[in-house]
């Protein structure tokens, strides 16, 4: 069977600044994206059906006969299960699968399908909200540790001088590195990836995922529920964060309930606030109502996405959101929804020009041995114009 991953425009528009540049189920939650998640249930590639400007990267394969999957639902077992026999699923009103022949594809109908779909009855991770990425990250650690790990045997850790509490919640890679660290997997598992370096002094507590090729810093504190994606390096003070992955924090510096995109670069001493001064819940940007909305958390911190910056001793306020290739820096508090490629900081913005931008994310990708493909230019190139909109000084 042939599976597709679908997404609607509303839960787009709500997972925005992330998926300007990438399909929902390229969103890391977890361990995995979810694409991934998908392909590990169902034991076989998916594609996506993406908006036309991401095509290119992310391709689409039809056959005669097509599973539909909704980009922003976690698979689990019994979810995987009632695809397999060949149900018509939904959530609520939330279309979680469906079957569709290539010529129907074209002109798919949710509303029709939601009203032959059969209700899911069983418990669900859904992601709809930026914040649900950190919001749900510990609760899909343990279900992607259990689905990675079945099976199969840990590395051990047999540096003498760290000190490990419930070992046997606790996986490595191959090829993976831990020195005189602290790891603490009594409240959670801790995944270390393949080749992922722990480096002296680093403590951690579960549940956390260290992907392939990630390095943790020296003294690095990791608070639990946090995802440290592919080849990050990352040190400071880290709680309930995502790291996509490619990106770097790799110096002091809090940073708590937030997520960050990939090719993001923190710069020393940058640091989030996550929690306001009078306790009241957290308003974040959302880019289709073009309005604030509020999260109902009191916990909230940055949401950062691709390719953006911050320069040396930046202070993010609670519930920043900062848009693709955006350069942050300077004294005080920028304000807190911050358009893509906006050059400034509390002073002010100009626009990073597209020409500057693309040259820099070259030189990043290549440091990763990563192309700055046509796919990637013409992603930011389109992005660039669709955010002309948010840059407001444009206008004045």
């Amino acid at each position: 069977m042939n599976y597709l991953l679908i997404e609607q425009a509303e839960t787009r528009n709500k997972l925005k600044p992330f998926t300007f540049t990438r399909p929902i189920a390229e969103i890391r939650v977890g361990i995995l994206t979810i694409r991934e998640k998908w392909e590990k249930y169902l034991k076989t590639g998916l594609s996506h059906i993406a908006v036309p400007h991401l095509q290119q990267k992310f391709p689409q394969k039809l056959a005669k006969q097509n599973v539909l999957i909704n980009s922003s639902v976690c698979p689990t077992p019994e979810l995987v299960n009632a695809i397999a026999l060949g149900a018509t699923l939904k959530k609520g009103n939330i279309l979680i699968a469906a079957h569709a022949s290539d010529e129907e594809i074209s002109f798919f109908n949710v509303s029709e399908k939601l009203q032959e779909a059969a209700e899911f009855d069983g418990e669900l991770t859904i992601i709809s909200e930026k914040w649900n990425i950190f919001q749900f990250n510990g609760k899909e650690i343990k279900a992607d540790y259990n689905l990675i790990t079945a099976g199969r045997n840990t590395q051990h850790i047999n540096d003498p001088h760290s000190i490990v509490y419930n070992e046997s919640n606790i996986f490595i890679e191959e090829g993976a590195s831990i020195k005189a660290a602290i790891l603490n997997a009594e409240d959670g598992p801790i995944y270390i990836g393949k080749n992922a370096v722990v480096n002296e002094g680093a403590i951690i507590k579960g549940p956390f995922a260290l992907c392939e090729g990630a390095h943790l810093s020296m003294r690095g504190i990791i608070k639990g529920d946090s995802t440290v994606g592919p080849y990050c390096k990352v040190g400071g003070e880290i709680s309930n964060t995502v790291f996509f992955g490619y990106s770097n924090k790799g110096h002091d510096g809090f940073i708590g309930n937030s997520v960050i995109g990939e090719w993001c670069n923190l710069g020393a001493a940058t640091n989030t606030s996550n929690l306001k001064n009078n306790y009241a819940h957290v308003k974040l940007w959302d880019y289709g109502q073009q309005k604030f909305e509020d999260t109902g958390l009191q916990f909230c911190g940055l949401m950062m996405g691709d390719h953006s910056k911050s320069g040396i001793n930046t202070m993010f306020n609670t519930g920043t959101v900062v848009g693709v290739s955006a350069n942050v820096f300077g004294s005080g508090f920028p304000r807190n929804f911050i358009p893509s490629f906006a050059w400034g900081g509390a002073s002010g913005f100009t626009t990073f020009k597209l020409s500057k931008a693309m040259e820099v994310a070259s030189i990043v990708m290549q440091r990763r041995n990563v192309e700055f493909d046509e796919s990637e230019q013409q992603i930011m190139t389109h992005h660039h114009e669709e955010s002309i909109s948010d840059r407001f000084w444009e206008s004045n």
